[in-house]
């Protein structure tokens, strides 16, 4: 099991619909895996990603509960 140490990055998107413009804000880990804004408001930025090689599971936990 491969366990790394990775930091959420935020994306702000924009999207034009009958001449308004949009603006978002969604939360990406690597692997382009999407994480809820709530999650990231409740457990901040860092987290924790284990890839298992044999199974092809991957488990994202928050770095502070990993101290």
């Amino acid at each position: 099991m491969r366990r790394r140490q990775v930091k959420v990055r935020e994306v702000i998107g924009k999207k034009v619909v009958k001449d308004k413009e949009y603006k978002y804000v969604y939360y990406t880990l690597p692997l382009n895996i999407y994480v809820p804004k709530s999650v990231v408001e409740k457990f901040g930025k860092e987290y924790v990603l284990e890839m298992d090689e044999e199974t092809g599971e991957i488990r994202i936990r928050p770095a502070k509960k990993e101290e």
